[in-house]
């Protein structure tokens, strides 16, 4: 590793250099002051319920917290995940192949095409997710079917991410940053926000980013390029918002699983080695948008509405390791070229009416929609022999088994899933006793067609209602006691294209599943912590005996949950929590890549002898997993701990803030994820890291 003083681009070493000539006077204190405020990481107790709305924590029998745009900020993460890896609750992986990020919620997946963007499901980017664009990352723990309906891509059961775009503030804002990673990764973002008329009825956000060079992992490349835009105009009554955004992301080199083709597990390569082949990369390209409308019909009485679009395309040449000697690390290299296109379409519209003194009932009716596109075609290359530890650089290998059109892939799966939904929140005793009822009509139409021919493969058109309920019980200020039980209907998964598998691209029939969950959440001070126990019962689905690709059996998913944040005192921050789960499969084996533990504390302390300066520390635990669905093999548990610090000051009225982070102080060489559905493949943790950035508010 790189002396610290040499790893640092030249703008952040004479940033600092140069913060002491500026002299701080009155004015200039308090400049710091308030903008040391400004930049606290924030997390708000609450968020978007879905049909239920825009709710604090406390009022909804859920678990759900929101983290701002201040810790993106902060932090300068790379992916969705990075920012998702201050959740106690979750644990991020890889999906087959690729960079495609994928969650694991309360031991199920949430894959990124199931991702929410403003309330709508395959509107954001799949794959990979640049965190730039977004003020809020809002997390809602256990299923959420009846809330936002059933995830096109079959996932998110253990729970929902939903993001919200940028939007113009009450206050402008003019923003610059530069930003750098190791080993050689500089690029910058600029952020704008200004209201407008009379009354600043108009309102107008642009933001955008370009971050390009290689990682902290030897040879891996990453170039982001994403732009952001909002405007929005509100009055008395009514609101109307159009989001845009475009996203381009480009990985070269990927470090991406091994798999395992032995009954072994092989020994942890040093933190920053890549096997990967310089032939691999992958480029997406998204053009997405929403547009949403409120009206206050009555005081009472609000109509909504949102639709969204996104065009996508991506292509890239995966690449791969299986072991066959976990002694010396020999394999198998594989590679793989896939194009593909998305073409997705989704739209919600409802009225909300809330009326009652004494007793009081809120009222949800409404209907939602979702149509997606998939055009893909797969070409397999030639295998080659390379080295986990020592990998050896192949010229690109020709083809062996293609599917489809290269050129212009015919649709590979047509969708379409609609529902309708209705819900009367009960409030008795000042609405401290809130029941919630609610049943969505949940209907999946999905076509699966031939790579070759386009003929139409496989059709199912399947619908049930999942009805949901939720108590919430608050018997004293501050406190809050909850309760639900909700199904949810999932589009049945598919199978990888793999070659080993008698039935690859093949969709599964639907699914139901039930969760049970009580709970509680207790405000005090500007503390805020909650409290949950679960219990999920859904088919597994995996390789089977005849290597075809289907159900395995029921899992069975229980646990309990802890989160806490707030400000121990003032100035100290915390960002905290664990989880424990029990995670097994029909016949009593526990469900391989679920760590049975997790924990997370994140603290910020604003200095109170240094004006201006902030220090941060985050330390990261999860518990051994196995890593097939034997439970023969496993991995360690691991810890990384990181530590960083920020600095305020003033260059004349505005202020600059400077930041340091350092992740995985020790350079710790671990297996970060087991969870893979269709093979035993583990993926590495992430080495040391210098990230650094300066910013100014003008």
């Amino acid at each position: 590793m790189r002396a610290l003083s040499t790893a640092l681009p030249a703008f952040v070493i004479a940033a600092v250099l140069a913060t002491p000539a500026w002299a701080q006077d009155d004015a200039g204190d308090e400049i710091v002051v308030t903008a040391q405020a400004e930049n606290a990481t924030v997390i708000v107790n609450g968020g978007n319920a879905g049909v239920l709305g825009d709710r604090p924590a406390e009022d909804l029998p859920f678990s759900i917290r929101s983290y701002d745009e201040s810790l993106i900020l902060n932090q300068q993460p790379q992916t969705l995940g990075e920012v998702l890896q201050n959740d106690p609750t979750i644990r991020s992986t890889f999906g087959f192949g690729n960079a495609a990020e994928l969650f694991v919620i309360r031991g199920f997946a949430l894959f990124g095409d199931d991702i929410g963007l403003n309330g709508l499901y395959g509107i954001a980017p799949r794959q990979l997710i640049a965190p730039e664009l977004f003020e809020s990352v809002q997390v809602l723990n256990g299923s959420s079917a009846f809330l936002n309906g059933a995830a096109p891509g079959g996932s998110g059961l253990g729970g929902s991410v939903n993001l919200l775009l940028k939007r113009a503030g009450n206050e402008p804002l003019t923003r610059a940053t530069l930003g750098y990673t190791g080993d050689a990764h500089i690029g910058g973002s600029f952020d704008v926000s200004r209201r407008f008329g009379t009354n600043g009825e108009w309102g107008l956000r642009v933001n955008g980013a370009y971050r390009d060079g290689e990682v902290s992992i030897d040879r891996e490349d990453r170039r982001n390029q994403v732009l952001g835009v909002a405007l929005d105009w509100r009055s008395d009554r009514a609101r109307v918002v159009l989001d845009l955004a475009y996203q381009e992301v480009r990985v070269d080199s990927l470090r991406s699983k091994v798999t395992l083709g032995v009954n072994a597990v092989p020994a942890v390569p040093e933190a920053d080695g890549n096997f990967a082949q310089d032939f691999t990369y992958t480029e997406m390209r998204d053009l997405f948008g929403t547009i949403s409308a409120e009206y206050d019909l009555t005081d009472n009485l609000l109509f909504y509405a949102r639709a969204g679009a996104r065009d996508g395309r991506e292509d890239g040449i995966y690449g791969g390791l299986t072991v066959t000697d976990a002694i010396t690390g020999d394999g198998a290299g594989s590679a793989l070229y896939v194009p593909r296109t998305d073409n997705n379409e989704a739209a919600e519209a409802g009225i909300r009416a809330k009326f009652g003194s004494s007793i009081t009932n809120e009222v949800n009716l409404g209907g939602s929609a979702n149509w997606q596109v998939n055009r893909n075609a797969f070409d397999f290359l030639a295998g080659f022999a390379s080295n986990l530890y020592n990998p050896t650089q192949v010229p690109l290998p020709g083809s062996v088994f293609p599917g489809g059109n290269l050129d212009d892939p015919f649709p590979r799966t047509r969708s379409q899933l609609w529902s309708l939904f209705a819900s009367d929140t009960l409030g008795l005793w000042e609405d401290r006793i809130l029941l919630t009822g609610g049943l969505r009509l949940q209907s999946i139409l999905a076509r699966t067609f031939a790579y070759d021919t386009a003929a139409l493969d496989v059709e199912y058109n399947e619908d049930a209602v999942t009805p949901v309920i939720g108590l919430v019980v608050k018997p004293t200020e501050g406190l809050s006691l909850y309760a639900n039980r909700i199904e949810a209907l999932e589009q049945g998964p598919t199978a990888p294209v793999d070659q080993t598998l008698t039935n690859p691209g093949a969709m599964l029939a639907p699914r139901k599943s039930v969760q049970y969950e009580i709970g509680g959440k207790v405000g005090f001070g500007r503390l805020f912590a909650g409290l949950a126990l679960y219990r999920i019962e859904r088919p597994g689905e995996g390789r089977l005996p005849d290597d075809s690709f289907g159900y395995l059996g029921d899992q069975r998913h229980q646990g309990i949950e802890l989160t806490f944040n707030g400000d121990l005192a003032k100035g100290l921050r915390i960002i905290s929590g664990l989880s424990v789960i029990d995670a097994e499969l029909i016949g009593g084996n526990e469900v391989k890549g679920v760590p049975g533990f997790t924990g997370n504390a994140d603290i910020e302390w604003d200095l109170p002898f240094v004006p201006g300066l902030t220090v941060t520390g985050r330390v990261t635990h999860t518990g051994d997993q196995w890593v097939d669905t034997a439970n023969t093999l496993k991995i360690d548990d691991w810890t990384v701990f990181d530590l960083g610090a920020r600095y305020v000051f003033a260059a004349g009225e505005t202020p600059v803030t400077l930041r340091l982070t350092l992740d995985n102080v020790t350079n710790e060489r671990y297996w970060a994820s087991a969870y893979d559905t269709f093979s035993n493949a583990l993926l590495q943790g992430q080495p040391r890291t210098v990230k650094a950035s300066i910013s100014a508010d003008f």
